[in-house]
């Protein structure tokens, strides 16, 4: 089965916790989708990525560049799995219908919108009625996660 993780973004926000989410995914050898809630939050995401920290390298493109199929982490606003990934981060108000093909998808909200909130709930509840292995995790006030 699938591992469904909820990533609750309590003290940081997206743009500084996904880089480092996908840079452990990288390390491990597997391939990921970053899929976000618009094509201009794509840009936005793609811009940060390549920014993000002087001393890091994180290689990444979007499903709009050519060759996604070639992207380690690629960047979408759609479902499909181009570049094959084992991973698939659902940012903001991502949806995806079908978990099974991924070895890991990991939903991550704001703390900021009760919304959001309510969403992932559902989500979770979603997931653990099709069998998947849930999992929970929040920053700390260092930014560090724990699994709940």
């Amino acid at each position: 089965m699938t591992e469904v993780f909820f990533y609750h973004l309590k003290e940081r926000p997206l743009e500084a916790a996904l880089p480092q989410l996908l840079e452990k995914c990288l390390e491990r050898g597997w391939r990921c989708i970053v899929q976000a809630s618009s094509p201009e939050r794509v840009d936005a995401l793609d811009q940060h990525l390549w920014t993000y920290a002087e001393a890091s390298f994180l290689p990444h493109g979007t499903d709009r560049q050519p060759e996604p199929q070639r992207q380690p982490v690629l960047l979408t606003d759609r479902e499909g799995n181009p570049n094959d990934a084992q991973v698939r981060f659902l940012v903001e108000d991502a949806t995806l219908d079908d978990a099974s093909p991924y070895v890991r998808v990991i939903h991550m909200f704001d703390d900021s919108d009760p919304a959001r909130i309510e969403r992932a709930r559902q989500g979770w509840r979603a997931a653990r009625a099709a069998g998947h292995d849930v999992a929970y995790w929040q920053q700390d006030s260092q930014g560090r996660w724990s699994r709940k």
